[in-house]
């Protein structure tokens, strides 16, 4: 069986070594993009099994890059799941209203983020 393919969205390089490290030793394969533009571009040219996003991204933040994805025919059925520092009363919501299918705020729990990752990629 092929591993299951996941883009990492996040512009922070300790937060993106933290992430990547856990997906490698859970055996997935990874890629990454540090903005959202470039998000959806590797979206879009690699078809991910699972996306985690960032929603505090330049050029192009998560919540407009997960819209976007979500928007395209061939992407839309791809899960999205927000990671971020956003953590406020309505964030989760607004989250889940713009496309993301689920949300996770960091700090990482990393535990939660192994059995969400299941969750999407069994």
């Amino acid at each position: 069986m092929s591993k299951n393919r996941i883009l990492v969205v996040e512009d922070n390089h300790d937060n993106m070594t933290l992430i990547v490290d856990v997906l490698l030793s859970l055996d997935y394969e990874v890629l990454q993009a540090t903005d959202g533009e470039q998000g959806v571009t590797m979206a879009t040219d690699f078809m991910p099994d699972l996306i985690l996003m960032d929603l505090s991204l330049p050029r192009m933040d998560g919540w407009t890059a997960t819209k976007t994805i979500k928007a395209q025919q061939s992407l839309h059925h791809i899960p999205i799941i927000a990671l971020t520092a956003h953590a406020m009363i309505g964030d989760r919501e607004r989250a889940l209203a713009v496309g993301c299918d689920d949300y996770i705020s960091k700090p990482l729990n990393l535990q939660e983020l192994a059995r969400k990752l299941s969750d999407y990629t069994e």
